[in-house]
């Protein structure tokens, strides 16, 4: 999964023509956008780190790995960093292929610098935005784990049924006193460093889907 993210974002410009590269690179530099080039998605990929946030802009007809091929290999380790195509020769398949995998656009060269700086924008505030669900959702998983078995399972009862859940019932259904349910409940609360059952939930659905994505990516 991706670690805490490293330094600005940047724009990654995958493009195997020497002057088109140049160009968009100086263009979006003088925009004070961070750019660093490559000329072939196998280039990319030895450099390539999932903590740096970002987004590509890739060249979609390449000698090697084309872009679509790269778009599905970067999808296979599990990246979900934004990619924006650029290509003078690919057709409607083929950019309607790459849209449904995620792309963010597919731009037809040549283009308006405006119109790439507008993508480019778009695709740091995604990036950004699920680098932050990440964090959050990581953060969730590591506060359940400091609570103990017992307060695990109090836990799940307060998440399951918050409105009919109290700590009498709680108790009978654990065979303990309500008031040792109610020592556990604030310390569940101190331990996730919250005030109330809501964001309990909250922090549980977060963590449940971190949880999916790991399972999915442990069976593959």
């Amino acid at each position: 999964m991706t670690p805490a993210p490293v330094g600005p974002s940047t724009v990654f410009l995958i493009d195997d023509d020497d002057r088109i590269r140049a160009s968009l690179a100086r263009a979006l530099r003088k925009r004070d956008f961070a750019v660093q080039c490559f000329a072939s998605a196998e280039e990319f990929l030895e450099a390539y780190d999932p903590s740096q946030p970002g987004c590509l802009v890739l060249d979609y007809g390449m000698p090697g790995l084309n872009g679509l091929d790269l778009q599905k290999h970067l999808a296979e380790l599990k990246s979900s960093i934004p990619i924006i195509f650029i290509s003078g020769h690919a057709g409607v398949p083929e950019s309607v292929q790459a849209m449904k995998a995620g792309a963010v656009d597919f731009l037809e060269k040549p283009f308006r610098q405006n119109t790439l700086v507008t993508c480019i924008e778009t695709a740091f505030a995604a990036d950004l935005k699920a680098r932050s669900a990440e964090a959050n959702a990581r953060s969730a998983q590591s506060r359940f784990g400091l609570l103990t078995a017992r307060e695990k399972e109090i836990a799940q009862l307060m998440i399951t049924s918050p409105s009919n859940t109290s700590s009498k019932e709680i108790g009978r259904i654990l065979q303990i006193s309500p008031r040792t349910v109610d020592h556990h409940r604030a310390r569940i609360l101190e331990k996730m460093d919250i005030s109330s059952v809501a964001e309990l939930i909250d922090l549980s659905v977060s963590a449940s889907l971190l949880q999916m994505q790991q399972s999915g990516s442990s069976a593959e």
